[in-house]
């Protein structure tokens, strides 16, 4: 009788991992409330659920907004670099994360990761230094803190500001420092499938008043909201409200209330979930300590606690006795345990920085006659071999399981290093997975 479920066997676990995310009756209550107030209810939640979001990090202010690419996009004219600077970025990460920076007219330069931690590492970032450098966006992939110690030290050193890219971190800790407080701006999501998900929007938290003030103005031009927020925060006034006539070419990216609504009691739960996502992924380390060929990205002390919306493993195909990425991942979810490979690419890979039938699509912008970037050009070698050979992901709601759902995929993942030899004969079921099989002897 065959022992793996994808050939056949009875599999590791036949209940559901928790689902995500989660909206108690009570918080779809208060939305249907919310909604038939309307605009006329003299309450505004979008004020509380910024200042509560703030504060919960680590902040003095935050900013509801539409989007988290909207968060990012505001975090960057905030800073008035000049157009055409180079913001340094992770190739792992979200298209959200490049698209803001070439929306607020500057241009991404990729540095490459750390091979262990998956985050952006701080010797690529100074190689990737130039004179047109004004900022670095840190990527907390995966929702475990870049070292952000060495990334400080080389902002100060060079007058760059630095722009954290926290939508896979809600409630995560640097030194127990929350994430998006560390930098001059943290810009966060809220959509459907992240750790705080409020249904849609972001927010932007800071410390520094100027960036409130200005993103404030590039987000919601001339709303009412932005004078109340100045009442209640005590934010800097670059000029009496009554004064300003236009100040800031901007859009509508203000955060609608019932994301507001949503958001609040979900931020009420965030740090119990987020301390059981840490504990989770941390145990669930320290079992696949002993497997060969499946290892933990690792966790180093500084990142006190990781909000695990991605818990990243890395695979080595040798060990299972060269068994497809692609296969094995579908063998551990025929287990019952859900698992993906997402990110195919790495970003300086992206079809916008192809040179097709030999014209470049040159949608960045330049400044001062400074060169092109040669993305084709750019090596990154450890998000190359992550994108195109290890990385196998589990989602956020697996680390809120318990520690006998940690115990599970353990199970699955040597039950499938032991009966490999059975995928011998597994016939893939789409051309596509077809192409990439490649266990020996198939």
């Amino acid at each position: 009788m065959p022992a793996l479920a994808l050939t056949g066997g009875a599999p590791v676990r036949t209940q559901p991992f928790p689902a995500w995310p989660v909206f108690p009756e009570p918080d779809i209550a208060a939305l249907t409330d919310r909604l038939r107030a309307g605009d006329r209810s003299d309450d505004d939640p979008v004020i509380e659920f910024e200042q509560a979001f703030a504060a919960a990090h680590g902040a003095r202010y935050g900013i509801g907004v539409n989007s988290g690419t909207s968060a990012l996009e505001l975090a960057l004219q905030a800073l008035r670099l000049d157009r055409g600077a180079e913001v340094i970025v992770s190739p792992i990460t979200f298209f959200a994360s490049v698209s803001a920076i070439l929306n607020a007219g500057l241009v991404p330069i990729f540095a490459d990761i750390d091979p262990d931690t998956y985050n952006i590492a701080p010797a690529a970032i100074r190689a990737a230094l130039t004179p047109r450098t004004g900022a670095i966006m840190t990527v907390h992939f995966g929702g475990v803190s870049c070292d952000m110690q060495p990334i400080l030290a080389i902002a100060q050193r060079h007058n760059l500001a630095i722009v954290e890219d926290v939508s896979h971190a809600h409630g995560g800790t640097w030194n127990h420092r929350g994430l998006g407080s560390i930098g001059d701006a943290g810009c966060f999501s809220c959509g459907s499938g992240k750790n705080l998900s409020a249904g849609g929007g972001g927010v932007l938290i800071t410390s520094d008043p100027v960036i409130h003030e200005r993103a404030s103005g590039y987000g919601e031009l001339n709303h009412p909201r932005r004078q109340r927020r100045r009442e209640l925060t005590g934010a800097r006034e670059t000029r009496p409200a009554t004064d300003e006539f236009f100040p800031y070419s901007s859009g509508n990216r203000r955060l609608h209330p019932v994301h507001a609504v949503l958001g609040l009691p979900q931020l009420q739960r965030l740090d119990e979930q987020t301390a059981r996502r840490d504990a989770n992924g941390r145990y669930l380390a320290s079992l696949l300590d002993d497997i060969d060929g499946v290892t933990p990205r690792r966790q180093d002390p500084f990142a006190t606690r990781a909000a695990n919306h991605l818990f990243v493993l890395r695979y080595d195909a040798h060990a299972f006795g060269g068994l497809s990425r692609e296969v094995f991942v579908k063998a551990l979810n025929a287990e019952g345990i859900p698992c993906q490979t997402e990110y195919h690419r790495p970003m300086h890979h992206a079809d916008l920085f192809k040179d097709v039938d030999g014209e470049l699509t040159r949608v960045w912008p330049r400044a001062n006659g400074a060169p092109d970037v040669d993305y084709a050009a750019m090596h990154c070698p450890n998000a190359e071999r992550a994108c195109a050979q290890e990385m196998v992901t589990l989602p956020t709601r697996v680390t809120l399981d318990t520690r006998d759902g940690m115990d599970q995929i353990l199970t699955a993942i040597e039950k499938i290093q032991t009966h490999q030899s059975e995928l011998a004969s597994y016939v893939p079921d789409t051309p596509s997975e077809q192409s990439q099989w490649s266990i020996s002897g198939s």
